[in-house]
């Protein structure tokens, strides 16, 4: 297959890796000139995936044009600027799969919805998953969530991506692939929030319990699948990314409770920690369909310097007792 790769960050050179090691023919589209230059060059993005060696069969491109030769585009752009990208893309009907994970603000919109409306005669798709780059790209095992809502497609798309080290399961369920990836964000911020402070594992166990409790009320209300939230792209990335530094929302979180501030650690920052762009948006949301995100609200109050790490941890405990 000809694989388009949009998205030259760590996660968009991780999956052209893979790529690449399946065979495919890949293009990897990237916005940094010096990106394009690194892997065309050197073949590895010294910027955003230092001491990966690159399969040299990838080629790295500034120009998009090239899309619609391909048979696959995979859209890996931060998520508040995937609408841009889509609508600089000329017109085609090749399927593309969504590897970013956020809700857009001000929409409310999963991206599939976003990138439904900028190209509606492509079939939209989701990969989603509990996935370090690092560790995607240097071959160590995975297994990721590939959702479609054609389910002949979905499977053909699952195991055209499949690698003995990259394991790719079927869904037709794109909203809970979506959500899951969304929130997981947000709450790995909460994490990194608990191992900053000194909070302990206990703490950590119980946000984590808690936190997909309000995953699952959020999901259900916007149609996702329950299985689809207890799977790979729910409950698995958030296993994951709320246990270690390795994520960069997780790693956020950690700062904020040791007490820096969060302008300064968000300017800090060439890579994008999703959660803190999705955590307002998914606010809006939550409380527009009447859920209750507790743990959502105590991220965006710490990320808009509403409250400190200790009032909010007293406010969160402080909650009335009330059944599971």
């Amino acid at each position: 297959m000809k694989i388009g790769i949009l998205g030259g960050g760590a996660w968009g050179t991780a999956l052209a890796q893979v790529m690449a090691a399946g065979g495919h023919e890949v293009r990897l589209w990237a916005h940094e000139p010096e990106v394009v230059e690194a892997i065309n060059r050197d073949h590895e993005n010294p910027i955003f995936l230092p001491g990966v060696a690159l399969a040299p069969e990838i080629i790295a491109t500034g120009d998009v044009t090239w899309v619609a030769e391909t048979d696959l585009n995979l859209i890996v752009t931060p998520a508040q600027h995937m609408r841009a990208v889509l609508r600089d893309l000329s017109a085609h009907s090749q399927p593309l799969l969504l590897c970013s994970k956020g809700i857009e603000a001000g929409s409310h919109k999963l991206l599939s919805e976003v990138a439904a409306e900028e190209h509606p005669d492509s079939p939209i798709g989701v990969l989603s998953g509990p996935t370090f780059a690092g560790e995607v790209a240097r071959g160590l095992p995975t297994a990721v969530t590939v959702a479609l809502a054609d389910p002949d497609m979905a499977e053909h798309m699952a195991a055209a991506l499949a690698l003995p080290t990259f394991r790719p399961y079927a869904s037709t369920d794109v909203i809970g692939a979506e959500i899951g990836g969304a929130v997981k964000n947000v709450l790995a911020i909460a994490c990194g929030v608990v191992e900053g402070a000194g909070l302990g594992q206990n703490a950590r166990a119980a946000l984590i319990a808690r936190g997909f409790a309000e995953m699952t009320r959020f999901g259900l209300a916007r149609g996702a699948r329950i299985e689809t939230l207890t799977g790979l792209s729910g409950l698995g990335d958030l296993v994951l990314t709320c246990s270690s530094t390795s994520s960069r929302n997780f790693s956020l979180g950690k700062g904020l409770g040791e007490g820096q501030p969060a302008a300064t650690l968000l300017a800090d920052r060439r890579t994008v920690a999703e959660g803190a762009f999705t955590a307002p948006v998914l606010r809006e949301a939550a409380r527009a369909a009447g859920v209750d995100m507790p743990v959502v609200e105590a991220v965006c109050a710490l990320l808009n310097e509403e409250a400190g790490v200790s009032e909010v941890i007293t406010a969160l405990l402080a909650r009335p007792i009330r059944s599971e």
